[in-house]
């Protein structure tokens, strides 16, 4: 039986958490069919074989998607979207889980009674020293200007249309930017193009870990994936909202990446970014904050 719903679980050393996120799938109480279908890029610990193990204990429900070679996070999240089978699609990286057994049935409930496209909920954030926090504190938002100022789909919480998400791809062509992420620019492209809707619910628990794609103990990573966010962010307001918000994105984009490298790095490094979002968007220069930011750099290194 074709599933309707496929969990896209992509994994990557996630021995530690990978079976958490696997029963949390299994768990799920719907009137329909699903499966989960596991994007494992050759982990360096056991985590294909933990993934394999869940294959075979539940064949028609547990797929594994591998290859011999690594081919790194965007080719592997695009693979596996392309190998799932069901008509909706539902995000969940192989260290985040369901914390809801009820998700994928209110979701699929609410999408299909507002005829939407996309549909997400608010989730829990968990980090490594068991703090945690509910996300979004806001309002969930489904247009694109409010996407555009704080993104509130967190990706293991969305399910959408296989075929929207699949149109996503050929439209935006993704890969041939260079963005550091993936699932930020999909839920812009719903956000601008489609229907979205969202439950005012926790359905699901995002991990929080020292180390990943998006956190980082070592500053030049995180300039370079905060900075790739803003300009995710800037390429949709120019294609997709007539440059509505441009200043403003421009001039959050420069203050953060200047921000960090106030407490980092060479002022060669302060000074060369600095004009480049300026020549980028001369109005930039009447940016205070850079002015005050440098001084505080100087200030620090002549202290230190």
């Amino acid at each position: 039986m074709t599933p309707l719903v496929s969990v896209c679980m992509t994994t990557y050393n996630h021995e530690k958490y990978i079976s958490q996120a696997i029963e949390s799938v299994l768990c799920q109480r719907t009137t329909f069919s699903f499966e989960v279908v596991i994007g494992e890029d050759c982990s360096t610990d056991n985590t294909l074989a933990i993934c394999r193990q869940y294959e075979a204990q539940h064949p028609d429900i547990v797929r594994v998607v591998t290859s011999e070679h690594n081919i790194g996070m965007h080719r592997n999240y695009r693979r596996t979207i392309e190998a799932c089978r069901g008509k909706y699609i539902a995000m969940c990286d192989g260290d985040d889980w369901f914390s809801d057994e009820n998700k994928l049935q209110m979701q699929v409930e609410m999408i299909e009674k507002s005829s939407a496209d996309m549909c997400y909920t608010r989730s829990l954030r968990r980090g490594e020293d068991g703090s945690s926090a509910i996300y979004p504190e806001c309002s969930l938002h489904t247009t694109l200007d409010d996407m555009l100022a704080l993104n509130t789909a967190e990706n293991c919480t969305t399910l959408a249309l296989k075929s929207k998400i699949l149109q996503y791809y050929g439209e935006v062509k993704p890969e041939s930017k260079g963005w550091l992420t993936d699932d930020l620019p999909m839920w812009l492209w719903f956000a601008a193009t489609q229907k979205i809707v969202a439950i005012d619910r926790v359905t699901a628990v995002h991990r929080v870990l020292a180390t990943s794609v998006s956190h980082s103990h070592m500053w030049e990573k995180q300039l370079d994936f905060c900075y790739s966010l803003d300009t995710i962010m800037l390429w949709f307001d120019e294609h997709y909202n007539n440059n509505k918000l441009n200043h403003f994105l421009a001039s959050r984009r420069q203050n953060r990446a200047l921000w960090l490298l106030s407490y980092h790095g060479p002022i060669s490094k302060y000074l060369k970014l600095w004009w480049h979002t300026c020549h980028e968007h001369p109005r930039l220069l009447l940016n205070l904050a850079p002015y005050g930011l440098l001084a505080k750099k100087l200030l620090w290194r002549m202290w230190q």
